[in-house]
């Protein structure tokens, strides 16, 4: 494997292992639970629950599955970026470092991603 397969390797793990976790642990919770997480989702731009819920599943849920997929990536992790920022300095600006560190690494993954790209490992890439 030479040099730009391994960047593109490396590439494909950020983006799968960050949108599998995020999807897992935030996005389908939110899917599956839906009526609860309406009575739980903080609404700090006062939107409704339900408006604020849907948008973050957006965000987590098909944004996620877009960048797994490699297909519109950078474009992808602005809605994941902009929740995990509401999230991290609006909903939560009281947290340190250590009971943010779950938001604080999504960001830097998704960031890293929005500045690389998806690399050459994507479904678009397998017809071309």
């Amino acid at each position: 494997m030479n040099e730009s397969k391994h960047q593109d390797a490396g590439l494909l793990f950020l983006r799968a292992s960050g949108a599998l976790f995020l999807l897992w642990v935030h996005g389908l919770p939110k899917v599956l639970n839906y009526g609860a997480q309406l009575k739980l989702i903080e609404d700090p731009f006062h939107l409704g629950a339900n408006v604020t819920l849907l948008l973050a599943i957006f965000a987590e849920v098909l944004c996620p599955l877009l960048i797994l997929a490699g297909v519109l990536t950078r474009l992808a992790c602005l809605p994941i970026l902009a929740v995990l920022l509401i999230a991290m300095l609006v909903v939560h600006p009281e947290w340190t470092l250590f009971e943010g560190q779950f938001g604080w690494l999504l960001l830097i993954i998704f960031t890293s991603v929005l500045i690389s790209g998806p690399g050459r490992f994507t479904v678009a890439q397998r017809w071309a």
